[in-house]
């Protein structure tokens, strides 16, 4: 799943033909930044976008980043009118919301957790997994989780739940993605390094994440 995600429609589109033609399976599209288009500014964007591709679309909701919010009438209304529009990343962090969505829009769209802490209780109210941040370092209990609340194992997905929590609140200890990156750099998965205007987290915030990091075996 490419994400091609400018704030300019012409710029998505481009990107997303780009994406077809280079073998992606489904495009990401967040909500354009800094623009703060009105509804229907969003659902034109968004319609554009998915009338100009081949693509499944999937929708990134994500007002912390963007300052929008696709409300649910907007994306009910994409849903209805374009048949590619298949899906959303939910990370509105409301679980409110995230319900009226999968009300509003049917069984057959994919509603996916933007936030690791939120996949659970989503999932409960029909939502169909996460899109990940801790999955960077550890792939198989988030996996596990999912695919217990598929399978209505709700108990073995609440142990996991539990589990993984504090690790999911650590990864937002400073921006996403610094304590994700930081957390596997201590594992020896990757180097710590940080394109500007990300950059290393402060030597005390890197003590706490290495405690709750520990707890996992990942860090000495």
């Amino acid at each position: 799943m490419a994400g091609p995600g400018p704030n300019s429609t012409a710029d998505a589109i481009d990107l997303a033909n780009h994406a077809h033609r280079a073998g992606a399976a489904a495009a990401l599209v967040v909500n354009p930044y800094y623009n703060r288009p009105t509804q229907e500014g969003l659902y034109r964007h968004f319609r554009a976008v998915a009338e100009a591709s081949a693509l499944p679309i999937f929708v990134y909701n994500i007002q912390s980043r963007t300052a929008v919010n696709i409300e649910t009438d907007t994306m009910a209304r994409l849903v209805r009118d374009c048949t590619n529009v298949i899906g959303v990343k939910e990370a509105s962090g409301s679980l409110d919301q995230m319900t009226q969505v999968i009300l509003a829009c049917g069984p057959d769209f994919i509603v996916l957790s933007g936030d690791d802490n939120l996949t659970l209780p989503l999932m409960a109210v029909g939502g169909k997994g996460v899109i990940s941040v801790i999955a960077n370092i550890v792939p198989r209990e988030t996996s596990e989780l999912t695919h217990a609340a598929l399978d209505g194992d709700w108990k073995r997905a609440r142990e996991l739940h539990h589990r993984l929590f504090p690790l999911a609140r650590a990864a937002f200890i400073e921006t996403n993605p610094i304590p994700i990156k930081e957390a596997m750099a201590m594992a020896g998965m990757i180097e710590p390094e940080f394109r500007l205007p990300m950059c290393r987290m402060s030597d005390a915030n890197r003590e706490r994440l290495r405690a709750i990091v520990k707890l996992y075996g990942f860090a000495t």
